[in-house]
Order: structure tokens, then sequence, then C-alpha cells
């Protein structure tokens, strides 16, 4: 099931995505005793799942697709985005040679995060103007929402914490990343994290190591990779993250990006004003958003 969060008049409304009929049911009608927002909604779990999926199946607050406009599934997240860097090899061959990177493996994941503030929807333009260094920079990313909470989660049971997934686009600023020597300023610029168009909930994901990430710009393929080609994989990383700290309902895990980012290129390929950035992972959907 795709859920989304949506508007038709400035009002943001939580529904249910089916793209082969081409509607968004509008939960606030159809399901109105559930929660308003995202994080609210997750935090229902399996009871707020099966209402959605009956609010699908019973055929009422049908709205047109194209009379929509989709917003980041999760607006502002509670917490910042917890980020795994340098978790696919190819990735980690290609920066080996910029001043932030290495041509070792990681022996365990690296984490950083992203503050709330970065995330924008599909649609939204990446402000590459906040950017001082003129280095902007796409990554596209897998994105897993926790929905069972928990500390200390092993390995064999982090499946089971998965609410779902979505598409994520962890820009850098690659100049702020050299500068201050760590990552946070270079990844936290305001609109510096597009999030969407939907969350396609973990039961209709049989093998999500079989989920492709591809990330275009204007039209050319710069990134293509597997979920089965990370390092380290969603429930190390789940076990990792949740040893020492609790993760709640609706935390959102960056999960890596593949090579091709445009800092892998000689000369580099910054993206600047009039680019569009599109990262696909279906059957999520596409994530595409213009460079202001």
């Amino acid at each position: 099931m795709l859920l989304v969060n949506f508007t038709t008049d400035d009002h943001p409304r939580l529904g249910v995505l089916d793209r082969n009929a081409g509607i968004v049911v509008d939960l606030s009608q159809a399901a109105p005793a559930l929660a308003r927002d995202m994080l609210g909604f997750i935090a229902l779990g399996d009871e707020g799942l099966t209402a959605a999926r009956a609010a699908l199946a019973g055929g009422a607050a049908r709205i047109p697709l194209g009379e929509v406009r989709l917003l980041a599934p999760i607006p502002r997240p509670a917490r910042n985005i917890l980020c795994i860097g340098k978790n696919y090899r190819d990735h980690v061959n290609e920066v080996k040679s910029l001043p932030t990177g290495s041509g070792d493996v990681p022996a365990h994941p690296i984490v950083f995060t992203k503050a709330p503030s970065t995330v924008i929807g599909p649609g939204a333009p990446i402000p590459s103007y906040l950017d001082t260094s003129g280095t902007t920079d796409y990554e596209g990313e897998l994105g897993v929402i926790i929905g069972l909470g928990g500390r200390g989660i092993a390995r064999a049971d982090a499946m089971a914490h998965v609410y779902g997934y979505t598409v994520l686009n962890d820009v850098t600023a690659r100049g702020l990343q050299k500068r201050h020597v760590q990552w946070f300023l270079g990844k936290s610029i305001d609109g510096f994290c597009p999030m969407g168009p939907a969350i396609l909930t973990a039961d209709a994901v049989p093998d999500v190591r079989e989920l492709r990430v591809q990330t275009r710009v204007n039209g050319e393929l710069r990134q293509d990779g597997r979920v089965a080609e990370l390092i380290f994989d969603i429930p190390t990383l789940i076990e990792t993250l949740s040893a020492g700290i609790t993760l709640e309902p609706g935390d959102l895990i960056a999960t890596g990006t593949p090579a091709g980012v445009g800092a892998g290129f000689t000369p580099p390929k910054f993206l600047v004003p009039g680019d569009r950035v599109a990262v696909s992972i279906e059957p999520i959907g596409t994530l595409e958003n213009p460079v202001g």
C-alpha cells in the first residue's frame, strides 16, 4: 500500500495512492477517526493500516491523481534523519580521492544526521542558492521508516520494526562538507532532503534487497544500484543504531547512496539552477525536484 501526504487546497491530508487507478483516497473523508498527520498515523501501527485498506476498498472519497499535489510523506520528522555514509562499495571507490573520502571500506556503519528542516516534497525546488560553496550534489537513497520502536533491537528481529520505505535525496554541499570536516553543515542546509512521493508499506515489499535506486539529472542516468549491494544491510543498521538509541515510530534511516554522485566525475558535475533531479525506486515511485 502506498501512503501519501497531499493537498488540493493548501490543507495537507493523508491518503492512499492507487497508481493503477490514478486516484488518491482521502483518509480525512474515508476514515475521519484516524490521525490526521503521518507521524500520528504511523504510531497507530496495524490499526491505521487496516483502516486505510478498508478505505481503499470502500470506493469513497476518491480524488483523481491529477487534481492533487503530493507533499513529503513526513514533512517535518520529529527527530534528525539518521543517515549512513559510504554504504555501497562502488561509491566508496568513487570518492576515495575526495578530501572527505578514503578508499577503505568501512568496518562499521558511518552515521551522521540531517536536520528535520531539510525535508521538502516532490516538485519543490532544491535551494542550491543557500550553498555558498557552489558545490551542491545529489545522492539518491532508499529511506527506511521505523514503525515499532525500541532499543537493543537484535538483527534477527529488525525487519519487524520497519513500517515502510520512501525515496530520499541526500543533497549535499560538498564544499561545506570539506571545510568543516564533519558532515552535518554540508548535509543540513534547509531544503536539502527531498522526500517522496509516497511511503510503501513493508508488507508490500517481499524482498527489499531487490529494490533498485536510480538517479537521473536532466534525464541522464547517473546512479543505478540495488539495495542488495549495501555494505551494511537494513537489519545491521537497525541493530547498530538501536544499540544505545531508542528508535521511535516515524524515525527515518537514509541507507546510503550508490556510485554516480556529481563529485565522483572529472570534472565534477555539481547541480546548477535549472537542473532537474529524479530519484526512482520502484514500486515506490519517482521523486523529482528542480534545482533553484
